[in-house]
């Protein structure tokens, strides 16, 4: 990738990126609705809704192309969809389908490149510098081999979106432009005429209310965000430095190039039935602490704190966190201090949705245990050691009594926005 000078570096005269496009962002549109009509023939063609719940009050979490036709969205709620669209089909949702076809994903990607970066269980970033793929082909012949890939390992009903160009930013932007099947390429010389052609809020990262800050300032447009002076974006639009990184990644620059450290980790969940029943609310922690302290222990961290929150039914949101003047490990552990936060809240209400997260984490080292602190040690190994079994042969074959008999309370979820939860499915291969 071209470098940029230290004269570029402070603001001045960045010009468009003019290296070589090797950065490919891959997509699958409705990517839940998609592997359920791939599961199931009936459905091709027809407009159907994955959803968290299929009730009335459940929401839509991935409409399919055909359901986006009539105005679906995701986020509506499943009675929303179903007077926008009366025939569409709503499914309650399949995590393990959709694991099981972003695992496929990536052996696909990283069999072209060691540098895949995951943005979502739909959604991937492949950089091909350095790579001995395109010596021999084109950018763009991998890109429509991958397609075929995909259709001839994945499925024949799923369709990707390529994109290719200098930044991930771009890359994106590129595979957004004809969905749902569609591969783009931007560089140099069709940057400004791509952007021409979007609406401000087509752009990735700007929502609504960076559209406002930026309409507050007389920018209305793609071109004229990309025209706009670093400093006006730095010092009027965002107020931040985050400006000046959108003046670069207008231009093609790479800004995202290395993952973030990471700080906290957890798990919510949403209540099929809402409750404040006292026994299937210390249900349901438990589960959430057994779900935090899998990927805890599976990223061999501690922690040193913890937090719990909670979402009523009047939409009143409750939070709580403490230091906990140790180092969290075990899910018991995390249980315990869990529970002790969640006893502080409203207690007459009942829960809609529930989460727990530790932080101030602590990268894991083998203990130096005295001679009489062998329990210790022993317990965090038995605790690995349940993770292995349950990461073998199926979440909770081995766990907590308290969540005997609760399949029909706690299901399924896999969280199709998070780059972390599809990491940890992996971690361990």
């Amino acid at each position: 990738m071209a470098k940029l000078t230290k004269h570029h570096m402070i603001g001045l005269d960045v010009p468009i990126n003019s290296a070589e496009p090797l950065t490919m962002h891959v997509d699958m549109n409705s990517c839940f609705a998609t592997m359920e009509q791939q599961a199931n023939p009936l459905l091709r063609g027809r407009p159907v809704g994955v959803a968290a719940y299929a009730a009335p009050y459940g929401c839509v979490i991935a409409p399919s192309i055909e359901a986006k036709k009539y105005g679906v969205k995701t986020g509506m709620r499943v009675w929303e969809a179903q007077k926008v669209c009366p025939d569409i089909v709503i499914i309650q949702s399949h995590p393990p389908l959709y694991r099981d076809a972003h695992m496929k994903f990536r052996r696909i990607f990283e069999s072209y490149s060691d540098k895949v970066s995951p943005k979502s269980i739909d959604e991937a970033v492949i950089d091909f510098a350095g790579t001995e793929r395109i010596r021999t082909k084109s950018l763009v012949d991998i890109g429509y081999e991958i397609k075929h890939r995909v259709h001839d390992e994945i499925g024949e009903w799923v369709r990707v979106n390529v994109g290719i160009s200098t930044n991930r930013f771009l890359a994106k932007t590129a595979a957004g432009l004809h969905k749902p099947d569609g591969l783009d390429v931007i560089t140099k010389d069709n940057l400004l005429d791509t952007y021409a052609g979007m609406d401000l809020l087509d752009i990735s990262g700007i929502n609504t209310r960076y559209g406002a800050r930026l309409n507050s300032e007389g920018i209305f447009t793609p071109l004229q965000f990309f025209d706009a002076p670093v400093m006006k974006l730095k010092k009027q639009v965002f107020k931040s430095i985050v400006g000046y990184y959108w003046y670069l990644k207008l231009r093609g620059w790479e800004i995202e190039d290395h993952d973030s450290e990471r700080q906290s980790i957890g798990h919510d969940y949403t209540l099929q039935d809402r409750t404040n029943n006292p026994l299937l609310l210390r249900k349901f922690m438990m589960k959430l602490s057994e779900k935090t302290g899998r990927r805890l222990r599976r990223n061999k961290f501690f922690a040193e704190g913890i937090h719990v929150w909670v979402l009523y039914t009047d939409h009143d949101f409750w939070h709580q966190g403490m230091r906990v003047g140790t180092r969290l490990y075990t899910t018991q552990d995390i249980f315990a201090y869990a529970m002790k936060v969640f006893e502080l809240r409203q207690k007459d209400k009942p829960i809609a949705k529930m989460g727990v997260t530790v932080y101030d984490l602590v990268p894991y080292e083998p203990e130096q245990l005295g001679l009489f602190d062998g329990v210790k040690g022993d317990i965090n190994a038995l605790s690995r050691a349940v993770d292995a079994v349950n990461d073998k042969y199926g979440d909770m074959v081995i766990g907590s009594a308290l969540l005997m008999n609760m399949d029909s309370f706690i299901l399924d979820r896999v969280a199709f926005g998070s780059v972390r939860d599809m990491q940890d499915l992996y971690s361990d291969e």
